[in-house]
């Protein structure tokens, strides 16, 4: 037992040696000319303009949000459709489904409250009729 995590920690200490192993003798092969140029901040080949403190949109955050949440749902649900067929022969495919099925529904009524809350569009239109009421 011991043997399998020696062979573990040498394969660490290898990749650990590895990379500043690398980094070491990059140091020495790389070319060192620093400039003004060099030093700015690179942002997709455009020169920045302006400060970097800037309002930033909410709704690009949500965005990326429900992303992340349907993303991280196609990532957690993978294995077990790659082993379902295995559960399945061995009894436990029904809870497996029922799991899963509980999983999506959770997230559809997510999708839907976002939907309704109308935070899926990109352009909101603001309702002149409830800024009345709220005067």
């Amino acid at each position: 037992m011991l043997h399998g995590f020696a062979i573990v920690g040498l394969f660490i200490i290898v990749g650990i040696l590895f990379i500043f192993g690398a980094l070491f003798i990059g140091r020495f092969l790389r070319p060192n000319n620093p400039e003004k140029v060099k030093s700015e901040i690179y942002e997709c080949g455009e020169v920045p303009v302006g400060p970097s403190w800037i309002n930033f949109n909410i709704r690009f955050y949500l965005f990326a949000l429900i992303f992340v949440i349907f993303d991280v749902e196609a990532a957690l649900m993978f294995p077990v459709v790659a082993v379902f067929k295995r559960w399945v022969a061995t009894g436990r495919g029904m809870l497996a489904l029922v799991e899963i099925f509980i999983f999506v529904i959770i997230l559809f009524i997510g999708l839907i409250y976002v939907w309704k809350k109308r935070d899926l569009e990109w352009v909101k239109t603001v309702d002149r009729l409830s800024l009345i009421d709220k005067r």
